[in-house]
């Protein structure tokens, strides 16, 4: 996956992997119209993220959200 927003969908999978956000958290804070930032849909599209039925279903990282992880190095930042 070579998207310009790389280190923003990094971002937002360490978020991921630092709790167990439900999906309506996870909309609330990465789900945009902006066809420039689809952060979220673009996880969910590449197969990065899953989640459990329902808006309080648990949104965690796949193994390839876990391989995008460990392949990437962290946006500065976040150092």
């Amino acid at each position: 996956m070579e998207h310009s927003h790389d280190a923003l969908t990094r971002q937002m999978l360490d978020w991921i992997a630092q709790g167990k956000p439900s999906y309506a958290e996870v909309l609330e804070v990465w789900k945009s119209s902006c066809p420039r930032l689809t952060i979220w849909e673009d996880a969910c599209a590449d197969g990065l993220v899953d989640a459990g039925p329902g808006m309080s279903g648990t949104v965690s990282l796949t193994a390839k959200g876990e391989n995008f992880l460990s392949r990437t190095s962290p946006p500065d930042n976040l150092s």
